[in-house]
Order: structure tokens, then C-alpha cells, then sequence
């Protein structure tokens, strides 16, 4: 069993031994039970509050080197032609604190009914597809605290 302390960022020139493939909400935890590609158990014992990155190494107690990838997981797909009408979306998707991914002109959301309509009586496409789900982490979430 491999047991991971420590986050390297997103750049490792040493060799990954292990890789773990996890959806958005598995991203999110600090404390997880995985096991890796090559069929390894990984315990995850991290810092609550910064979700880990697709790209992202990790180096056991043992010193190896674990990569953590994206699962395609289902997700809302929305786009339009205007930035208007783009812009009006994410604000009325950010006033109802969802977590979304944002291109230029389109966005992923998790898949919810209610949502999906409101995106489509502002004029948005939407479908639905497989893909690796990575929402923007959020106004406050490099550390910063307002005193």
C-alpha cells in the first residue's frame, strides 16, 4: 500500500511509478482510498480545502511518484455565438454557487435539469458528454483571507 503526504505541483522529472485516475468530487477530498491503474491501494492523507489538479504528482512515504489524471465523467456542455449572452449565463450560474468549467463560450456544468433549462431560455446550446470535469476552483481559493 502506497501512502501519499506530499503534493509536487504539476511539474516531476522523476519517474511515476503509480497513476490514479479521479473525478471532480474525488479531486476535491483530502483524505481518499484509490487504487491506481496498476491495481496498487493508495491512501491520500492531504491538506483539506485545495482540490488536487489533473497533472498534479504526489511522492509516497516511500518515495515514489504518483500522477493524478481526470476521469471522464458525465457532464452539461452548454455554448453560444455571443459573449453577452454568455456572460448573463455564468453570472446567473455563479449567483447560484455552481461549480462550472469555463472555455470561451462554453461551459460544463454537472448535469442538472434546472440548470439546463435556464441555459437554454438564455439562448445557450446544450448538450450532454463524457469528459474530464475541471471547474474553476473559485475567487478565494489561493489562500488569500479578508480581515
Amino acid at each position: 500500500m502506497l501512502e501519499v503526504y506530499e503534493r509536487l505541483g504539476t511539474h516531476c522529472h522523476e519517474d511515476v511509478d503509480s497513476v490514479v485516475v479521479l473525478n471532480h468530487e474525488q479531486r476535491d477530498r483530502g483524505r481518499l482510498r484509490l487504487t491506481s491503474e496498476s491495481g496498487e491501494e493508495v491512501r491520500v492523507f492531504l491538506d483539506r480545502g485545495k482540490p488536487l489538479l489533473v497533472g498534479e504528482y504526489l511522492k509516497t512515504n516511500c518515495g515514489r511518484f504518483v500522477k493524478v489524471e481526470g476521469a471522464e465523467e458525465p457532464v452539461a456542455h452548454a455554448s453560444c455565438d455571443d459573449w453577452h449572452t454568455f456572460a448573463r449565463a455564468c453570472y446567473h450560474l455563479g449567483n447560484r454557487h455552481t461549480k462550472m468549467e469555463v472555455g470561451e463560450r462554453w461551459l460544463r456544468i454537472k448535469p442538472d435539469h434546472v440548470l439546463e433549462e435556464m441555459l437554454v431560455q438564455l439562448g445557450l446550446v446544450v448538450s450532454h458528454e463524457e469528459a474530464v470535469f475541471v471547474p474553476e476552483s473559485g475567487a478565494y481559493s489561493h489562500g488569500h483571507h479578508h480581515h
